[in-house]
């Protein structure tokens, strides 16, 4: 007759470290620290282990809700500011950044939103850049970023 000896059984007996398939580690969908933000349908940062998703963040000035102006260059900024402030909610900064997906409205954007992004993003985390129409608020950039709480 055989046996059939659960994986976790053998790597026990055996002495050998088995890697899980997931992380048993709760996730946490965490409120926005925008006041004016807790009733989004979204969370600002989603907590899965070390890892924190944040979601996309528009070149809006949140204090007055409002886009500010300025062209691609402005909202860039603004809203690698807005990312920056989530971040620090959470005990993060940039330097913890580990991916970056950026939405343009266009193509011809690039080289300036290029010009900006490398001012903040120095340690050069992993990147994808596309562009879309229809961003929220006319928005001509979105930027979502993966970091990783060490």
């Amino acid at each position: 007759m055989k046996y059939c000896v659960p994986l976790f059984l053998l790597c026990f007996f055996l002495g050998m470290p088995m890697a899980m398939s997931q992380d048993t580690r709760e996730i946490i969908f965490h409120q926005s620290h925008e006041p004016k933000k807790q009733g989004a349908p979204f969370s600002d940062a989603v907590e899965a282990g070390n890892l924190f998703f944040l979601a996309g963040q528009i070149g809006m000035d949140h204090s007055t809700r409002t886009m500010v102006e300025g062209g691609i260059q402005a909202e860039t900024s603004q809203a690698i500011s807005n990312i920056e402030a989530v971040l620090e909610h959470h005990g993060l900064g940039l330097k913890n950044v580990v991916k970056c997906t950026v939405i343009l409205s266009t193509m011809e954007d690039f080289s300036s939103f290029n010009e900006v992004y490398s001012k903040y993003f120095t340690n050069k985390p992993a990147r994808t850049t596309f562009a879309a129409s229809g961003l929220a608020r006319n928005a001509k950039v979105e930027i979502d970023v993966i970091a990783v709480k060490n």
